[in-house]
């Protein structure tokens, strides 16, 4: 499980009322900040904080009030996907703070805290998916938080930051730590658990915060951020747009809002030359089969799809990024011979749009996460190359049976030129080199193990040399 699995294949409400328990205040109370980038490329920096008020933040030297975004609270327990009794309310005792930063400031600090700003030409971006460590009673899944070698996210983290990036993607899946662990289990002993902040602290900020420090980040939401589970510390920590009324996932009746949200695009790079952007799309309620045309998931999304597809097309390349992977394979502990192909909900609704080819001309490639691997699936038919990067940390997945059984797609009507796979911990770097993509999958601390080429929407991969 552990061990590298490199192949390469060419070929053509229950309890709502129950008074909140006591929430035990930490030693200490840090204060985390970030660059977020939003809806154009715009820069946010965003303050997590002890309860009061906002610090200010300083852009080029002058000192400007940060908004408040979300005040301390105990959100009563709301239904989730876990039975009642092994969950609790949401406890929130810290202040998220906002504050957009204007385009040409050079210079901006939080409480003498240097943020990074965005780059006018960004050259290396690390991607990373699916980090958080998983205690899930459901699943009988009790991952060791307390060990390193079993759950290596904050060495990834510094290994990632070291990388000197950029922009950093996360491709979702941030928050695991959903139930208490078990009486007796050492590996997981006093951590933290729930949807609130000591969790989030746990499984994001804390073990992130090299890696928020060394680059602004552009953020993609996971199905473990939906509304019944981890949606009110997305919104309130994570989305880099305000909050609308009712989307803050704290009432369930409201879920048809929070579980939501609008693709938008982020240029790389700055001016009327950028001609690559990166496309973020919240696929983080859908489920995997195939969805009626007039069901509601599928009609909220077909919109949606327009939405992206219409921003693609404002530049002649796009990356386009939601969590599930449309285009690449999920092993299958069942029959591992036969695993598990692209997602059906999704694709249902793309062939209405894009019949067989699925994405516009625009999209170069895919970048998701949800698979607990480094995959790439390239293809002789005009599919765009998939990028899956979701092992950062959490319970890592069994290899894929490569080379694949004859027949073997991720979609109808796609025929794979190539695909290669690690179930190693890690992350993914990019960085461009003219019309191309020097693409390379890093072990959890640093060393190469795949470099890939992408260029136009081919890929095309081999192991680093050891």
């Amino acid at each position: 499980m552990r061990g590298l699995a490199i192949v390469v294949m060419l070929a053509s409400v229950l309890g709502g009322c129950a008074a909140p328990p006591r929430v035990p205040e930490p030693a200490e109370q840090r204060t985390y900040a970030f660059v977020l980038l939003g809806e154009e490329g715009r820069a946010i920096a965003r303050a997590i904080t002890p309860p009061g008020s906002c610090p200010m933040i300083e852009l080029d030297g002058v000192a400007v009030a940060m908004d408040v975004r979300a005040v301390s609270a105990t959100i009563p327990l709301r239904p989730t996907r876990s039975e009642p009794a092994l969950s609790k309310p949401s406890a929130f005792p810290v202040l998220v703070c906002d504050k957009a930063i204007p385009e040409g400031v050079a210079r901006a600090s939080i409480l003498g805290r240097a943020l990074p700003l965005p780059k006018a030409n960004p050259q290396r971006i690390v991607v990373i998916g699916d980090t958080g460590c998983r205690i899930k009673t459901a699943d009988n899944v009790f991952q060791a938080c307390n060990d390193s070698n079993e759950w290596p996210f904050p060495t990834v983290a510094r290994a990632a930051a070291a990388a000197t990036p950029d922009l950093v993607i996360h491709v979702g899946d941030w928050h695991y730590r959903e139930n208490a662990c078990p009486a007796g289990n050492a590996q997981c002993a006093g951590s933290p658990w729930g949807y609130g902040w000591d969790a989030w602290e746990a499984d994001v900020f804390a073990p992130a915060e090299p890696l928020l420090r060394a680059a602004p980040w552009i953020v993609v939401r996971g199905n473990h951020e939906s509304c019944n589970r981890a949606g009110q510390g997305w919104w309130r920590f994570l989305d880099p747009r305000p909050l609308a009324p009712r989307q803050d996932c704290n009432a369930a009746a409201d879920d048809i809002v929070g579980d939501y949200s609008e693709p938008y695009a982020v240029p790389l790079g700055t001016g009327r030359d950028a001609d690559t952007q990166f496309i973020v799309f919240d696929s983080s309620l859908v489920g995997l089969l195939p969805l009626p045309s007039d069901d509601a998931m599928h009609v909220q999304y077909r919109r949606q799809y327009e939405k992206a597809f219409a921003l693609a097309g404002r530049r002649p390349n796009a990356f386009f990024m939601n969590h599930h992977p449309v285009l690449a394979f999920a092993p299958n502990p069942g029959k591992p011979d036969a695993p598990y192909p692209g997602n059906g909900a999704l694709q249902s609704v793309l062939n209405g749009l894009q019949p067989t080819v699925l994405f516009p001309p625009s999209v170069k490639a895919l970048l998701s996460g949800h698979v607990h691997l480094f995959e790439v699936v390239s293809f002789s038919t005009p599919q765009p190359a998939q990028f899956v990067s979701g092992n950062g940390g959490d319970w890592i997945d069994t290899p894929l049976p490569i080379p694949l059984a004859p027949g073997v797609v991720p979609a109808p009507g796609t025929v794979i030129s190539g695909i290669v796979a690690t179930n190693r911990f890690g992350f993914m770097t990019m960085e461009r080199n003219g019309a191309r993509w020097r693409i390379v999958a890093h072990d959890l601390r640093g060393a190469p193990q795949i470099s890939c080429t992408l260029e136009d929407r081919q890929a095309s991969c081999v192991p680093e040399p050891r």
